[in-house]
């Protein structure tokens, strides 16, 4: 059957069929038109571990989402893919979990780490970069919208670095709650809390805009405000203390698009959210942006005419068994995002 039978003979508003793909699309891999790649990764977390398991959740989750969008009336039928987890970086990530909970518990408790552990944990977090950057090249290639679904924070840099060599300059809107620009943290290299001051390493990222920042160290401070024609932090204090006083959010992500190229990286850190949104993320902050907030935001890049070259949603962390509103919410969130994003490069979806 082609895409277009299927097409025709799919009804949108019907249950979600869980025998079917994500979001239950009757698509192949290579009928859709946006691809998510799942990279259930947490090594390097500080706080609570979990995130290792969110592409599972929201992937069962997904099947609750309805797939009427009215900012992208039938998006679905772009169709959504969702890559077969390679569960080999998933074993990797149990495996040197440990080890880095060793490590960290070492530190906290004053006592020398083994140094061996941390140099085997730097190693395979690079080859786990290696390996996004090498899968999402090859979807990349094939003029598809490339979506990774973490894991931790630290999984992006191998597709930054992927878009670099392909899409050549370009700017990272990063949503969080932290503005991840440590020099290493706790040792390691390829931290969740390091993946910006890491990503500012590629050349091709000319500008890096952080909306929702409201926990960051003095070093990370010193470096945002000795790199103004880089990195442009909008705290969620300041934020809210100017919404306070009058100014309206429309206005606000006017100022923030600003300051965008016209080729776009969005990188989301669900922790972004207010926590009420995320409760079991790994490091919860409170404060931070409502859902369709960050979704308002996003929307007007796309109507800017700014060009939104992939994307990463990360950080989720579903709760215990039985309660998986964060994998709701996740998992709304990605299917809202895929189908900004792949309008944004030029996929109509009412022209199939």
């Amino acid at each position: 059957m082609s895409k277009e039978e299927k097409i025709r003979n799919f009804n949108p508003n019907d249950v979600g069929n869980t025998n079917s793909g994500m979001y239950g699309l009757p698509f192949s891999q290579e009928e859709c038109e946006i691809q998510i790649i799942p990279v259930p990764w947490d090594v390097t977390v500080s706080y609570k571990s979990g995130t290792a398991e969110a592409p599972y959740a929201v992937f069962d989750a997904s099947f609750q989402v309805d797939l009427f969008d009215p900012f992208l009336k039938d998006a679905w039928k772009l169709g959504i893919f969702y890559d077969d987890v390679e569960e080999s970086i998933s074993f990797k990530s149990h495996t040197m979990r440990l080890k880095a909970q060793s490590y960290i518990n070492k530190l906290s408790e004053g006592k020398a780490p083994d140094l061996k552990d941390l140099e085997l944990i730097n190693s395979e977090c690079k080859k786990m970069n290696t390996w996004v950057g090498e899968r999402c090249l090859t979807f990349l290639n094939q003029n598809k919208t490339v979506g990774l679904l973490g894991g931790d924070h630290s999984i992006p840099l191998g597709l930054m670095q992927a878009l670099a060599e392909k899409e050549g300059e370009f700017g990272v809107l990063q949503i969080d709650a932290h503005a991840d620009l440590r020099n290493t943290y706790q040792g390691f290299e390829f931290s969740h809390a390091s993946i910006m001051f890491n990503a500012l390493k590629i050349p091709q990222i000319k500008k890096l805009v952080q909306v929702g920042v409201r926990d960051y160290c003095e070093d990370e401070y010193k470096l945002i405000t000795a790199n103004t024609g880089r990195i442009f932090t909008y705290f969620d204090r300041d934020m809210k203390q100017e919404m306070y006083k009058g100014t309206s959010w429309s206005e606000m992500c006017d100022r923030i698009i600003h300051n965008l190229p016209e080729k776009v990286y969005l990188s989301f850190d669900i922790d972004g959210l207010d926590p009420k949104n995320c409760p079991h993320t790994g490091t919860p902050v409170a404060g931070g942006l409502e859902t369709e907030q960050a979704l308002f935001l996003i929307e007007k890049v796309k109507l800017s005419g700014k060009k939104i070259i992939a994307f990463d949603l990360n950080e989720i962390a579903p709760g215990p068994k039985g309660h998986d509103w964060d994998a709701n919410v996740g998992a709304r969130l990605l299917f809202r995002i895929a189908n900004i994003v792949a309008s944004s490069q030029g996929k109509n979806a009412q022209a199939i």
